[in-house]
C-alpha cells in the first residue's frame, strides 16, 4: 500500500513550514502566488490529496461493501439479546456509511463440528465481525479460513494480535464496584461465570481490584455462576443458586445476569434495594424480566459499532487505521437497585 503523502512531508521537501503548506493549498493569504504555485506543483507531482478528497474516496469506495457479522446461538437466548443490539448498531452505522451488512447466527453443533460459517463459505462479504466469542479451536480455524478482513467485537484475542473492539470492562466494573463500598457495602458478591469470555474474565477483576483496595479478600462463596457452565447459556431450565450466607449487595457482569439475581432475590423473600443491593454492566435491560431499573456502567454500543464500521473499511479498503485492540469508555447510570448498606445494628432480612 503506497503512503499517504501528507503535508509535512511537502514542507520537508520544499524547506518551508507545514503552515506554509496549508495555507498554499487552501488558498490562504500569507503566501505569495509564486511561491503558492511551486507548493501546488509539488503536492500534485508528490501525489499529495487533501483530506476531503480522501474522505469522498472512501465513501465512494465503500458504497459496494457488505460487511458480515456471525453471533454465537448460546449469545441469543430467551431474552433480548445484548449482542443482537449490538449489531443493530453496527447495521445502522454500515448504512450511514453506504455500507450493507449480513448477519450469520452461528449454531453450537456448527462451533463444535468446525463448519465455517456460510457467509465466508460463498464468498458473500468483503469483511467480517466476530460479535462476541467463539471457542479457541473454532476461532482459530476460523482465522486459518477466512480470506476478508476480520474485526472482533467485544472480545480479543489473548496473544493481541487481532484488530477487536471492547468496552472498558475492567474499569466500568471497578468503578461499580467502589460506587458499593461508597454506599457502606462492604459483602460484595460477584454474579458471573468469570472465565466465559473476555469481557466477564475483565469485569471480575475490575471488582476484585476494588475488593483489595478496599481490605476486603475475595469469599469463593460470593463468586456465583450466572450461567450453565458446560453450555454458556443461562436459558435452558438454569437458575441461579443463592448462597447460604448472604452479602449486602452483588455486582453482576449484565443487566440481563443483574435482572434475572432480582427476580431471584424477591422469589426468596429478599427486596431489592431494601435487603440487597443490585448494580450490573452494559445500560441493556430487557422489558418485562425485573420491575426495577438496574444501576450500571453503560457500553457505549453506538461508539464501539462506528469504530468497528469505520476501521472495517479502512482495512478492506487499504486505507491506514488504528490496528489492535480499542477500548471504548462508558459511564455510570444511576436507576433504583442500590441503597445505603444498614447498620449492623439494623439487622438483615433472612429471607424465606
Amino acid at each position: 500500500m503506497a503512503k499517504t503523502v501528507k503535508m509535512a512531508d511537502i514542507a520537508k521537501v520544499m524547506g518551508v513550514s507545514t503552515v506554509t503548506v496549508s495555507k498554499a493549498l487552501s488558498n490562504q493569504k500569507g503566501v505569495s502566488e509564486e511561491l503558492r504555485a511551486k507548493i501546488k506543483n509539488k503536492a500534485a507531482q508528490m501525489g499529495y490529496r487533501s483530506t476531503s478528497a480522501l474522505s469522498q474516496e472512501r465513501a465512494k469506495r465503500s458504497e459496494s461493501y457488505t460487511i458480515g457479522a456471525i453471533v454465537s446461538d448460546r449469545f441469543l437466548d430467551k431474552y433480548e439479546s445484548f449482542y443482537w443490539t449490538l449489531y443493530q448498531e453496527v447495521a445502522t452505522v454500515a448504512v450511514q456509511r453506504g455500507c450493507f451488512t449480513m448477519l450469520e447466527v452461528l449454531q453450537s453443533e456448527d462451533e463444535s463440528r468446525m463448519v465455517m460459517p456460510k457467509l465466508l463459505q460463498e464468498k458473500k462479504t468483503q469483511g467480517l465481525v466476530i460479535i462476541g466469542r467463539l471457542t479457541k479451536t473454532y476461532l482459530d480455524r476460523l482465522m486459518e479460513y477466512a480470506d476478508v478482513p476480520v474485526f472482533f467485537l467485544d472480545f480479543y484475542d489473548r496473544n493481541v494480535q487481532r484488530d477487536a473492539i471492547i468496552s472498558n470492562s475492567y474499569f466500568g466494573m471497578y468503578v461499580m464496584t467502589n460506587y458499593l463500598f461508597d454506599m457502606g457495602h462492604k459483602d460484595i458478591a460477584f454474579l458471573g461465570n468469570v472465565l466465559s469470555t473476555d469481557s466477564v474474565t475483565d469485569r471480575y477483576f475490575g471488582y476484585v481490584k476494588s475488593l483489595y483496595e478496599h481490605g476486603v479478600e475475595v469469599d469463593k462463596e460470593w463468586v456465583i455462576d450466572d450461567r450453565d457452565p458446560s453450555t454458556g447459556r443461562s436459558d435452558g431450565g438454569f437458575s441461579i443458586q443463592l448462597p447460604q450466607r448472604m452479602p449486602t449487595a452483588f455486582v453482576c457482569n449484565s443487566d440481563v445476569a443483574a435482572a434475572m439475581l432480582v427476580r431471584a432475590l424477591n422469589e426468596a423473600g429478599y427486596k431489592v434495594p431494601e435487603d440487597i443491593s443490585v448494580v450490573g454492566y452494559d445500560n441493556y435491560q430487557p422489558p418485562g424480566l425485573c420491575d426495577i431499573g438496574i444501576t450500571t456502567y453503560e457500553a457505549d454500543m453506538r461508539e464501539m459499532a462506528k469504530r468497528t464500521v469505520k476501521n472495517m473499511i479502512r482495512k478492506i479498503s487499504g486505507d491506514h487505521y488504528k490496528q489492535g485492540v480499542y477500548i471504548v469508555n462508558g459511564r455510570v447510570i444511576y436507576k433504583d437497585s442500590v441503597a445505603q448498606c444498614k447498620k449492623p445494628d439494623e439487622g438483615q432480612h433472612s429471607g424465606k
